[in-house]
């Protein structure tokens, strides 16, 4: 057994070290989808992500030698267990090389770290919410991933967990499907009887004129999310934030929001281009050349990937939806995309399967967010 040492992140270094790993540790890994390190700092910078101010979080790495050898962050999200009446820490940004020591110590850590702040149970892989990449891949390792919100991992993480004692809390799909030559005329009629019933589409050029809605479908996003695993509401620094982040890899034509006769928020949805082979060719840099293969990703990408999307809940039974579809059918058929990407949904929502599953998608890629007690024998 070697000399092993798991310590906090405290310098600019060690943050850097704590960002750079998985590029080391996926090196060899062709489905891996590596993040922007830019973006990596506006998460895992306690100076440029306002959810440290209301979460307790700690990150640590895993040292051996004088090398960074594994990485794990925990976190304690306090609004969400008030409103969840839970008493539950989070671990999140978990990596290793398949490496038994290294592994059982960064988890045992958090697992104290959780007990020494009061929680009784550890869940994850999952950040400070739902919108930062969440669950270990489960199944579907041939295909190359291709959201940026997911965990591209090795399967000896999955059995490193259960050999920890960790059962599964949930999990969460991911659907393809081919886009359709035409919208059914079940969808078509639909699609005149909302119209004809006062609510309207917004659809985009530009994602300039898109600015102006941002705050109402965030809150919109925030009353009605709430169903949603490890879903916390944003307030409005983290929606900022959130949209800075995000906005500038969006596609306008993608972006459909729906307006009630009072000019309200009552849906919406964003979808992208996919965007992953641009990533691949960037290794985690925009500069100097990193952002040319990322807009040229999405100009040629023949997949349009659904990233987020919400419907007022009173209004979910009256074809809505309906809306939505049709445009984003439409959208996808001018622009001249093949697939579907549905993202990832949790497994218990029949509602969004069953509307995927009749445009005939099947799952071909699934995730696990683990749980485990921590005063359990």
């Amino acid at each position: 057994m070697t000399d092993l040492i798991i310590r906090t992140v405290e310098s600019k270094n060690d943050l850097n070290s704590f960002i750079r790993l998985p590029f080391q540790i996926h090196k060899n890994h062709s489905n891996w989808l590596p993040p922007l390190i830019s973006d990596e700092r506006k998460v895992f910078d306690a100076k440029k992500n306002h959810s440290f101010t209301h979460c307790k979080a700690v990150l640590l790495v895993a040292e051996r030698n004088k090398k960074i050898v594994g990485r794990i962050m925990g976190i304690i999200n306090a609004q969400y267990n008030n409103v969840h009446r839970e008493q539950n820490a989070r671990f999140f940004a978990l990596e290793t090389y398949d490496d038994k020591e290294v592994f059982d110590a960064l988890i045992t850590v958090v697992e104290n770290w959780a007990r020494n702040n009061g929680m009784n149970k550890l869940v994850g892989p999952i950040g400070f919410s739902d919108k930062d990449p969440q669950g270990f891949l489960l199944s579907g390792f041939d295909d190359p991933v291709s959201i940026i919100v997911t965990n591209p991992s090795f399967q000896f993480m999955i059995d490193h967990m259960e050999r920890n004692a960790y059962s599964k809390r949930i999990d969460l799909v991911q659907y393809r499907a081919n886009v359709p030559d035409e919208v059914s005329p079940v969808y078509e009629a639909m699609y005149k009887r909302v119209s004809k019933a006062g609510y309207q589409i917004l659809e985009f050029t530009k994602t300039k004129a898109v600015r102006p809605f941002i705050p109402a479908v965030f809150a919109l996003l925030n009353k009605t999310y709430t169903e949603i695993y490890g879903f916390a509401p944003l307030d409005e620094r983290e929606i900022t934030e959130f949209s800075e982040r995000f906005l500038p890899f969006l596609d306008a034509r993608f972006i459909k929001i729906v307006l009630n006769s009072k000019d309200e928020v009552v849906a919406f949805l964003v979808a992208m281009p996919d965007i992953s082979l641009g990533l691949r060719k960037a290794k985690g840099k925009l500069f100097p050349f990193g952002f040319i293969h990322i807009l040229r990703s999405g100009k040629n990408s023949k997949q349009l990937n659904l990233l987020l999307g919400s419907v007022e809940e009173n209004l979910r039974i009256k074809g809505i939806v309906s809306l939505l579809a049709v445009k984003v059918i439409q959208s996808a058929q001018k622009a001249g995309m093949e697939i579907f990407d549905s993202h990832l949904i949790m497994e218990e929502n029949r509602k969004m399967r069953a509307m995927y599953e009749r445009f005939d998608a099947k799952i071909y890629k699934t995730y696990r967010i683990f749980q485990k007690g921590l005063y359990e024998d």
